[in-house]
């Protein structure tokens, strides 16, 4: 897996956008809130949100799995993609971390993506 291939998959979520806010080696997507940022300097590697008992026990079974990078360790994880852990189960990291955002937004705007199915 690579760059391209995680910034198509995250883009193939519905209503996701991306961006550079913070500089021009991370990029980052989001649905209102940010759910994975993409490291595009040196080694490749993403952070994402999940629950804080399945973020321990990532970390635990993974060594690729580490404390968020310049976020909030309870809830988010860095990921090294080093080829130590498939693809598939990468892409179901990233779905868990936007459902968790979708989850946390307003009932407003959870219908607001229902109807753009």
């Amino acid at each position: 897996m690579n760059s391209e291939d995680l910034r198509e998959f995250c883009l193939s979520l519905k209503c996701v956008t991306e961006s550079f806010p913070f500089d021009e080696t991370t990029l980052v997507f989001k649905i209102h809130k940010m759910f994975c940022l993409m490291s595009l300097d040196g080694d490749l590697r993403i952070s994402i949100k999940n629950d804080p008992e399945k973020i321990v026990q990532l970390r635990e079974e993974y060594s690729a799995v580490n404390p968020g990078y310049h976020l909030n360790k309870t809830y988010w994880n860095t990921v090294n993609i080093d080829g130590t852990i498939s693809s598939e189960l990468i892409k179901e990291w990233i779905v868990e971390s936007y459902d968790m955002i979708v989850q946390g937004l307003s009932k407003k705007l959870q219908q607001e993506l229902i109807e753009k199915q």
